[in-house]
């Protein structure tokens, strides 16, 4: 598959995607949103680690001002940049930004929506949409004090603050902060460390964690281990055995 706004690499047990608008600061522009819909297409559809980064030590300034500019209630309505970000949450394995540079408004929101965030020195997280006449629709207004409580969350989405890297760290918002030039690289070895592990555990456990409730986790586990089980195997290949046997 071609992509315009992004870098992709595909290999066995990830997907390592990087933000790539190189003239507009990797802002998030309905074409990304789109070809970022297709990302996750196919991570649904063959489930593997994903890793998120910005072209150019720059995460993502923003969503598109211009495109935001035309948009209207409609627009608002159908939650163009939310679904994405929800989608991105709720893929099956887990997911790491990488981010240096700004991480701004929609930028931030989608490191926000990742499971796990690693940072660089110049990393900076913010929520700017109140100077703009908006409000941080994308996941920020719930998402961010679920990471970084509700006072820090508060000082973003009110005050206007933003946090640097080690603020970031402080609050619990990124997992470490590493020099620039290492960022990838550690990045890869958060990734190394979890595919060392069952890719089935993995993705019980993050659905657990996600779950704010016994459904439909309860069914999906159960679900599991009958899938796993002789039994479910024995029944379907009768039940398809005896269908080719009536063709």
């Amino acid at each position: 598959m071609t992509y315009e706004t992004l870098l992709v690499e595909e290999r066995d047990d990830r997907v390592v995607v990087t933000l790539h608008r190189p003239d507009a600061r990797n802002a998030i522009s309905g074409q990304m949103i789109a070809e970022l819909h297709d990302v996750c297409a196919e991570l649904e559809r063959r489930p593997r680690l994903l890793l998120l980064t910005g072209h150019d030590r720059v995460f993502a300034g923003g969503a598109d001002i211009a495109e935001l500019l035309g948009r209207g209630r409609d627009e608002a309505l159908q939650g163009i940049n939310s679904r994405l970000f929800e989608r991105v949450r709720r893929l099956p394995m887990p997911t790491v930004a990488a981010v240096d540079g700004w991480a701004l408004g929609g930028g931030a929101e989608l490191a926000y929506a990742c499971d796990l965030r690693i940072a660089g020195p110049d990393a900076v997280f913010g929520n700017p949409e109140p100077g703009l006449g908006i409000l941080a629709a994308a996941g920020a207004c719930w998402r961010l004090p679920e990471l970084v409580g509700e006072s820090v969350a508060k000082q973003v989405l009110l005050a206007g603050r933003n946090l640097d890297a080690q603020s970031a760290l402080a609050a619990g918002l990124v997992i470490d902060v590493v020099p620039a030039e290492k960022l990838l690289d550690e990045a890869h070895a958060l990734l190394d460390r979890m595919a060392r592990s069952s890719a089935t555990a993995l993705r019980l456990t993050k659905l657990v964690v996600d779950s704010p409730g016994a459904h439909p986790v309860a069914d999906d586990l159960a679900q599991a281990v009958l899938f796993e089980g002789e039994d479910k195997k024995d029944r379907m290949t009768r039940f398809l055995e005896k269908k080719r046997s009536r063709a």
